[in-house]
């Protein structure tokens, strides 16, 4: 007799892509049949439909802004069972030690975190981050049996133009996964950064770029996450002849989004109300990126695979009412069923080495050539060249023309850089509000009317080691504290999601109009996404990788 079988489900077969009724038999968190059971435990399904656990292709955990132990809470009820992590974010702070946090807190989850060791630590030379690590710092962490591969090789420029040093690390994981970062990167160029080695790419924006991709024999991981929205562009590329090469991923989704919204859950309703065949929408988010991720043990229901299970109670509202991990019920109707005990590793705090600031630094002195343009759900962004105002000799926020002053200040080595420039897009009205999570180095950026509350912002943020502050004449009218590291929270998820949606409800007091501000706000600095970004060391011209003086 079967340990657990799950009685009268209607399986999805993704390796046949059918659907048939059966019994599961499980024993020892293993599959072990399919037909007709009886087992110790019988739970009846009811003829709902059970498909195998689901999969993030690639997330940074950290972008939750909580730990990983508080992020699986949110995940596993929605079927989440395996997450693939890029641990940039703290590695980009805190090296070595930030990868050692995420995997020490992972561990003993509901939920399998398997790593990409960062590729770009720091992403490129325009900006300062906290640590550095090169080829023979991979290889401290290379052997750890979570590792699958190299994560996103950002610097597409430093592929194309064979930089030694980017070239070692990928010569590391030559039989093994690396992942692409190639925004908008397209013939010769594309082939040498395929050339090199790597296999997939998460920043497509539109179908033409994809498609490209796709016959170029790369792996299409279509994402829809909190600031990058590219699930309805991207669908039409998935038909019977692309279907197995493309994946779903998150990338960064807010604690707002994955509660209210969902996590993968929400992917493949999105994507089958948008037309896309339900049992390929399922194998987007299952099989395709165990194959992908070479994970031989998981995506499938048959005998020999993991029992990591979802119950849904049908393929359009796709309801997830049980997930079963290892073979045990870990979460029913949307909740877990057993509090996760999330170890305590070493606290990575107090990460902020800022030399003083005065107000007066944030003057902007000489007038910049170009205003970087926000684009709507996207986190690629236009080089405007437009004039901006000019009081006293100095260049100044416009809130009329609703062009603003940004800054982004160097918060790891007391270097004193200060990136000024310009923005347009963001709506606000008065006040500054400002955020140390700032892709990929996590230096403080701060948008605002006047000078006088964006100093207070960084002040702030600096005070409490880090986190969302948003001031306005003088005073700090909401801040959500985020100390570890200077990106994550110590709280639970449901109190970051509230202090959040606090802080959203008073940007747009304030005449914000973008949903998610602070996100938005965070990928300014990333400047591997085109077209115009800012660093601590100023603005970024990124097709062509150098800063504009």
């Amino acid at each position: 007799m079967e340990e657990i079988v799950l009685k009268g489900a209607k399986i999805i077969d993704t390796l046949k892509e059918k659907i048939y009724r059966g019994d599961v038999a499980i024993n020892k968190g293993v599959i072990t049949g399919i037909g007709n059971y009886r087992g110790k435990e019988e739970i009846d399904l009811r003829n709902k439909f059970l498909l195998p656990g689901l999969m993030d292709a690639h997330v940074h955990l950290e972008s939750s802004m909580v730990t990983p132990g508080e992020y699986a809470k949110a995940v596993v009820p929605q079927g989440t069972t395996t997450v693939i992590t890029d641990p940039h974010e703290i590695a980009n702070v805190l090296g070595l030690e930030g990868i050692r946090y995420i995997m020490d807190s992972s561990e003993d989850l509901p939920l399998d975190v398997f790593i990409m060791l960062p590729s770009c630590v720091p992403a490129t030379e325009l900006e300062t981050s906290g640590a550095r690590l090169e080829a023979e710092d991979l290889k401290q962490l290379i052997d750890h049996p979570r590792v699958l591969g190299l994560g996103e090789v950002l610097n597409f420029p430093g592929v194309i133009n064979e930089d030694p040093k980017i070239l070692e690390k990928i010569a590391l994981f030559k039989d093994r996964i690396v992942d692409g970062h190639a925004p908008g990167l397209s013939g010769e160029d594309l082939k040498r950064y395929i050339q090199a080695g790597i296999g997939s790419d998460h920043e497509c924006t539109r179908r033409e770029e994809a498609e490209e991709k796709l016959r170029a024999g790369m792996t299409i991981m279509i994402r829809e996450g909190s600031a990058s929205k590219n699930l309805k562009d991207l669908i039409p590329v998935v038909n019977d002849e692309t279907y197995k090469k493309c994946l779903f991923c998150t990338d960064d989704r807010s604690p707002v989004d994955l509660l209210e919204e969902g996590h993968i859950n929400f992917l493949i309703k999105r994507a089958i109300y948008l037309g896309l065949e339900p049992l390929m929408a399922i194998q987007l988010a299952t099989i395709n990126t165990a194959h992908y991720f070479r994970l031989k043990d998981r995506g499938v229901i048959a005998p020999g695979y993991k029992a990591d299970l979802v119950v849904v109670d049908d393929l359009e509202n796709f309801k997830v009412e049980m997930v079963f991990k290892d073979g045990k019920i870990v979460a029913k109707e949307g909740r877990l069923l057993s509090p996760i005990k999330e170890e305590k590793p070493p606290m990575v705090t107090k990460t902020f080495h800022v030399k003083p600031l005065k107000e007066e630094d944030f003057q902007i002195k000489e007038i910049p050539s170009m205003i970087i343009g926000i684009i709507l759900n996207e986190i690629v962004t236009q080089s405007l060249d437009e004039r901006v105002k000019i009081r006293n000799g100095f260049a100044i926020s416009d809130i009329t023309r609703d062009i603003l002053k940004i800054a982004v200040i160097e918060r790891h080595k007391e270097t004193g850089n200060i990136g000024l420039g310009f923005i347009k897009g963001v709506g606000l009205k008065e006040g500054a509000l400002g955020t140390s999570v700032s892709h990929d180095s996590h230096n403080i950026v701060v948008v605002g009317t006047n000078d006088r509350d964006m100093f207070l912002v960084s002040q702030e943020i600096i005070r409490m080691q880090g986190g969302l502050v948003i001031c306005n004449k003088g005073n700090v009218l909401g801040s959500l504290p985020l100390p570890l590291a200077g990106i994550m929270s110590d709280q639970n998820l449901t109190s970051v999601r509230t202090k959040l949606e606090e802080l959203h409800d008073i940007a747009a007091s304030l005449g914000i109009k973008l949903k998610e501000p602070f996100m938005t706000l965070s990928f300014l600095t990333l400047s591997v996404i085109p077209e115009l970004k800012i660093t601590d060391k100023g603005l970024v011209d990124v097709r062509h990788s150098k800063l504009i003086t």
